[in-house]
């Protein structure tokens, strides 16, 4: 598998394009693809392929039920996710991602960006709100990139990772937020904890959580054998030495 011919590609995508191939190659080895279905050279596969990777997986992969002491452990240590009300007041930059975008110069855009307005953070003026009405591919950009009290169901799941994550922090965010509509400097103007949750009232969102968890450790896993089968080039993946990955 050759990736090296792609220059505009950022190596983040040339790694998504790779697994995914190493999966499509799977579901063809395994009789669930055709073998007239080729690589895109484009990196988007057919609708066929994508079934077929998506039974592959599922062939491949289980997640046991986590134990109730495994729920239990995971809700102690992760208190902030389990919580009811909370929300915060933010506003953002967006640099918008749109097909045919420079990846690499918009976020060389967005991380000067982000770097200006955190050394101009509390000094005089509102260089945030300046540079959202300047910048922003939001429409809140006209209002200096206000989107005023936002709970994590408001937000694009990665979004809300980012801004109601384990970190409480208030000001601009020391990192760009990524998110499918493209990469966001977000400042939090304030928050508010909400109410915990007992145990038994989101047990079942423990539980989701920790097979998130598992499916995903268990893809890696499943991607580093794959990869350590295989001959790439243009990319570089971690490979495992042995199909009994630990």
């Amino acid at each position: 598998m050759n990736l090296a011919g792609d220059d505009a590609a950022t190596p983040e995508v040339l790694r998504q394009r790779a697994c995914t191939e190493l999966l499509r190659q799977a579901a063809q080895r395994a009789g669930l693809l055709a073998a007239a279905d080729e690589a895109p050279l484009d990196g988007v596969i057919s609708e066929a392929a994508s079934q077929a990777i998506e039974d592959w997986l599922a062939q491949e992969i289980s997640t046991p039920e986590p134990s109730d002491e495994a729920c239990r452990r995971y809700y102690a240590a992760h208190p902030a996710r389990f919580r009811s009300g909370e929300r915060a007041k933010l506003r953002h930059i967006l640099f918008a991602v749109t097909p045919g975008s420079d990846v690499v110069a918009l976020r060389d855009r967005a991380e000067a960006c982000l770097l200006d307005v955190r050394c101009h953070d509390g000094s005089a003026g509102d260089g945030f709100a300046k540079a959202a009405r300047e910048l922003s591919n939001c429409p809140s950009g006209e209002q200096g990139g206000e989107l005023g009290w936002l709970e994590p169901a408001d937000c694009a799941p990665e979004f809300a990772r980012e801004v109601f994550g384990e970190l409480r922090e208030v000001g601009v965010l020391p990192r760009l937020v990524h998110s499918r509509f493209g990469l966001h400097v977000v400042e939090v103007l304030a928050r508010e904890g909400g109410q915990a949750q007992p145990f038994e009232a989101v047990r079942g969102a423990v539980a989701m959580a920790l097979r998130q968890q598992a499916y995903v450790t268990a893809l890696r896993q499943l991607l580093q054998v794959l990869a350590g089968a295989a001959v790439i080039e243009g990319v570089a993946l971690d490979a495992a030495d042995s199909p009994l990955v630990q």
